[in-house]
């Protein structure tokens, strides 16, 4: 009933199944990734963000190679800001609107020196491309409370001169002439002197891990429909021939072959039952 299933039609559409079901559980399984990298974020905002501040003494490792467990972590820094290492990044959106973070190098006492993300600033109406006006930094030595963020990868787009298409601190760090910790950056929490003017303070992260765990069994699903609409084609094939077999034999039987035809005696009249055999053979009995 199923030998049509080792025919090369059938058996490619088996193994299409299986490609497009291959497919569904990478997918799958890449959603229930991001998920768990968004339970990393929500777990350090939860565990970090609203900690005391620490020294910088303390997480200066954080800060020269990356460790996810201490995002967020409030860190307390004191130095002055290099005025002249000032960049701003562009396509960074707040609340819909889009603008730029401003990000400025905080010299320590120890020589090296830390990228301090100030805020964001709205995009600008006198000079595309431009924030109409960057607040001016605090003079001479500053208390910074920072909480900690990872570097960003870079991307395939320029920047003008003086900004930057993301926080690469790698290559933030080529265009400066002294040593710059390129693990960690500082997200602005609070500083003293406190200036008049300041760029918009980036908000609290959203504690929410995101649709990507139904997302995965979506995926999964539409895995497993895959082989539900192959049986489920298999299985019509399957009853269609049957039934197709069913009406030739009913056929045959409603129609049966005419009976052939009693041969005649040569040179003698038919007799009476011959002639009543041929009378019902031309009426189709």
């Amino acid at each position: 009933m199923y030998r049509f299933l080792l025919t090369s039609k059938w058996t490619g559409w088996f193994l299409l199944a299986v490609l497009g079901a291959a497919v569904c559980v990478f997918l799958a399984n890449w959603q229930l990734d991001r998920r768990d990298q968004a339970r990393d974020v929500v777990s350090a905002v939860a565990t970090n963000y609203d900690r005391d501040p620490v020294p910088f003494e303390t997480m200066r490792g954080a800060f020269a190679s990356h460790d996810p467990s201490t995002e967020w972590t409030p860190v307390v820094l004191r130095g002055t800001y290099d005025e002249a290492g000032q960049r701003i990044v562009r396509n960074r959106p707040l609340n819909g609107r889009p603008g730029y973070e401003v990000l400025v190098p905080l010299r320590l006492d120890s020589g090296e020196a830390v990228i301090i993300d100030r805020g964001w600033l709205p995009i600008g109406n006198r000079e595309t491309g431009h924030p109409d006006e960057i607040p001016p930094l605090p003079e001479g030595e500053v208390a910074v409370i920072a909480r900690i963020k990872g570097g960003e990868e870079s991307v395939d787009r320029s920047a003008p001169e003086g900004q930057l298409a993301s926080i690469q601190l790698e290559d933030y760090a080529a265009e400066l002439d002294y040593p710059l910790l390129t693990g960690s950056y500082g997200l602005m929490a609070a500083e003293a002197p406190a200036p008049a003017t300041a760029p918009v303070a980036l908000p609290k992260p959203a504690v929410d891990e995101g649709p990507h765990l139904s997302y995965a069994m979506q995926w999964f699903a539409f895995g497993l429909l895959l082989f539900v609409g192959y049986g489920y084609a298999a299985r019509q094939h399957a009853l269609g021939a049957v039934r197709d077999d069913d009406e030739d034999d009913g056929f045959h039987q409603a129609n049966p072959a005419p009976r052939p035809a009693k041969p005649r005696r040569a040179g003698k009249r038919p007799t009476s039952e011959e002639e009543e055999d041929a009378l019902l053979d031309a009426q189709g009995f």
